[in-house]
Order: C-alpha cells, then sequence, then structure tokens
C-alpha cells in the first residue's frame, strides 16, 4: 500500500518540457513583477494613507528590489546542495508571510519592514525556475523556454497594473497586497503537489559562505559570464528605471489617471511580450548572440528616439510612450537570451550562477531606482536620461563583446 500511493504521488508531478510545467515556472517567474507592478498604482495613495512623501513611497518599491537582490545569493547554492524544490518551497512560505505583512502595515516603516521580507521570499521562485529549466534543456533549448517563460510572465506585468488601479479605485491600495496573498496560497499549493524535483545529482560539498564566494568568483573571471552578465543588469535597470519612476513622472507631470496609467504602463509590458515572442523564434534560428545583438540595437535607437523627441514635445505624453513601447521589445530580445547565456555554461553550477546573475541584477535596478528617487520628484527628465543611458549601454557593451564569445 505504501509502495503505490508513493507511486501515485510520482504520476501527479508535471512532467519536463510539458506545457503545464513551463506555465507553472512562468508564473513562479512572475512573482516579482506581480509584486512590483500590481501596487505601483496606488503609490500616490499609500503616501497620502501613511502620511509620508514621494521619497518614503518609492523606498517600498526600492527596499523590495534590494531584497530581492540579497536574497537571491543564498538559493541558488542552497539549491545545488540540496535541492530545487524544498528550498522553493521555503522561499513561497516566507513569501506568503511577508504578503500577510504588507496587507495589514499601519506604518510607512512597517510597510518597508514587510516589503522587504516579502522580496526576501519572493527572489526564490525566480533563481530556482530558471536553474529548473537549465536542469533539463541547455542553449538555444533553454533560451527558447525562457523566452515562452518571458512572454507568458509578461502577460502578469500587463495585467498586473490595471488590476491594482481597479482594486485602488474600489478597495484601496491594501487591497493589491490581500491578492497577493491569495496568489501565494495558490502557488504554494501547486509547488507541494505538482512541481517535480529537477536536481538529480546534488553537489557533494557542504554549503557554506566560504564555499559559496568561492563559486562566485569563479564564474566572475569567465569572461563570457561577464559579457552576458552585464546585458542582463543594464537592460533591468533601464526596465525597473520606468517601472519605479513611471507612475509618478505620468501621472504628475503628464496627468493620466490612475486607469490611464494602467493602461499606459501595459505598453511597455506589450513591447516586452513582443520581444520575447520573437526572440523565441530569432535563437532558435540565428542563436543567442544574434538575437541579443539586434535587442541591444533596438534598445539604442529607442533610447535615442525617447530623448530627443521628448525635450522637442515636454508635455507630449507619446513621446515617452511610443519609444518605450520599442524599448520593452528590445529588453525582451536581451534578457532571456543572456540569462540562458550565463547558465548554460555551467551545468554543474546552474543554481549559483542563477543567484550571481539574479543578484547583480536586481542590485543594479534597487541602486538605479533608490538613484532616481531622489531627483525625479525635481526633475521628471530623470527617468528618460536614465533609460537611455542604459539602452545606450548596452548597445556598446554588444558592441565590444561582438566576435569574442569565448570561456
Amino acid at each position: 500500500m505504501v509502495t503505490r500511493s508513493r507511486s501515485k504521488a510520482r504520476t501527479t508531478t508535471l512532467k519536463p518540457g510539458s506545457k503545464a510545467l513551463i506555465l507553472l515556472l512562468a508564473l513562479l517567474t512572475a512573482i516579482g513583477p506581480l509584486s512590483t507592478d500590481m501596487y505601483l498604482p496606488s503609490l500616490p495613495a499609500i503616501g497620502t494613507a501613511l502620511a509620508t512623501d514621494t521619497r518614503h513611497v518609492q523606498l517600498t518599491l526600492s527596499v523590495f528590489i534590494a531584497g530581492f537582490a540579497v536574497g537571491q545569493i543564498i538559493y541558488g547554492p542552497l539549491s545545488d546542495r540540496y535541492g530545487r524544490k524544498p528550498v522553493m518551497l521555503a522561499a513561497m512560505t516566507l513569501f506568503l508571510a511577508g504578503s500577510i505583512m504588507c496587507t495589514f502595515a499601519q506604518s510607512i516603516d512597517q510597510l518597508t519592514a514587510a516589503r522587504f521580507i516579502q522580496a526576501i521570499g519572493g527572489c526564490g521562485p525566480v533563481v530556482l525556475a530558471r536553474a529548473i529549466v537549465r536542469d533539463f534543456f541547455a542553449g538555444s533549448s533553454a533560451a527558447r523556454l525562457l523566452s515562452f517563460m518571458g512572454a507568458l510572465m509578461g502577460l502578469v506585468p500587463a495585467i498586473a497594473p490595471v488590476l491594482g488601479s481597479l482594486l485602488q479605485v474600489y478597495f484601496g491600495w491594501r487591497a493589491n497586497f490581500a491578492v497577493m496573498t491569495i496568489i501565494s496560497v495558490g502557488l504554494l499549493i501547486n509547488i507541494i503537489i505538482l512541481l517535480p524535483e529537477s536536481l538529480h545529482q546534488k553537489r557533494q560539498t557542504n554549503w557554506s559562505a566560504s564555499s559559496m564566494l568561492k563559486d562566485f568568483a569563479y564564474l566572475l573571471q569567465k569572461r563570457i559570464f561577464i559579457r552576458y552578465l552585464l546585458a542582463v543588469c543594464l537592460g533591468y535597470a533601464g526596465l525597473f528605471a520606468f517601472i519605479s519612476g513611471s507612475s509618478f513622472v505620468l501621472q504628475s507631470h503628464y496627468g493620466l489617471s490612475e486607469l490611464a496609467f494602467g493602461f499606459s504602463f501595459g505598453l511597455c509590458v506589450t513591447g516586452y511580450i513582443t520581444g520575447t515572442l520573437i526572440g523565441a523564434r530569432m535563437t532558435g534560428r540565428k542563436g543567442i548572440d544574434y538575437c541579443i545583438w539586434w535587442g541591444t540595437v533596438v534598445l539604442a535607437a529607442a533610447s535615442v528616439a525617447l530623448l530627443v523627441w521628448t525635450f522637442l514635445t515636454p508635455y507630449n505624453v507619446w513621446a515617452v510612450l511610443v519609444p518605450i513601447l520599442f524599448y520593452g521589445i528590445g529588453i525582451g530580445l536581451v534578457l532571456p537570451q543572456s540569462t540562458a547565456g550565463g547558465l548554460t555554461p555551467f551545468p554543474e553550477m546552474a543554481g549559483t550562477a542563477s543567484s550571481l546573475l539574479g543578484f547583480c541584477q536586481m542590485s543594479s535596478a534597487a541602486l538605479t531606482g533608490i538613484a532616481l528617487g531622489y531627483f525625479i520628484d525635481s526633475f521628471p527628465y530623470a527617468l528618460v536620461m536614465t533609460l537611455a543611458f542604459m539602452g545606450i549601454a548596452n548597445f556598446l557593451v554588444s558592441l565590444s563583446f561582438s566576435g569574442k564569445r569565448r570561456l
């Protein structure tokens, strides 16, 4: 009887490469965008409700990204040692606790602390979902799968600001975190029942801080890893600059309503989804580096258009939204492919590589968001200039590494 029950339990898990597993991994990866994008329309209302200024409200977003970065350091190495599923369960439980704390926060300091806890838990599924993909696939196959996951994941930030706007209008800002709590419960149940363990050969060395740092140092000595790391950091820093600053600029400087902002934000997400779908096809035919190159070309062109058009027509909201659509396409071409490129050469330490990529990605985004928060009230064009800098810099990095893909 025991043997039969165990056999049945095994058959309930999803098969590697199945559409259902890809969907589950995409939803787990979408924890990050969901936690940042859904409450964006509520940022001004949170400031009013908790009697604080823009900088402190924006800090709840930057602290979340900082926590997201710090947490990623440990999840990958731990999962290389103990397996993906148990570490994933622990991370989602922590995310659930943080979401509950956010829902009932009574001050901006409590909300900021709760967001940090939420981030420490929420980064785990993102790191581990990428590692699971690498466990099952490599090279262009992993890149295509990450691109399709990115497209599915992109639906969440497309819907999230609109949903957040409706929740804000009808129920208030706390409803955003209540919905996150409900979603995290559903994902936790699905992890327990459906998620297979993808790591079949665990690392035999005991986990320690020193061994983790040695692994990180090893990766940072590899030129191929640095190339993709820079592309990921610059791409996501630009994306996060728009995520963290767009609600203040589009609502305050351009006068959009909360609901109009939700739909406008969707343009960037639409571009991102388009880019990931194009990237999935392009990578299969031409390879990872070809796709990244054209992604950075699109980023640079969109950045120049954003700078010129915005300064020529300073109160025309389309001067921001149209280039942002193409900026999103560039990000969609660059991020999934760069992530796959950074993980593929290191199958024996995919979790560690995913952690380091994620840590650097989120750290660059957090620093960008904090710096932007200091200037955006007095100088709304700081957002445009930040986006343009990140886009052009990514192109220059791609240009400098062109034809030099090697270990």
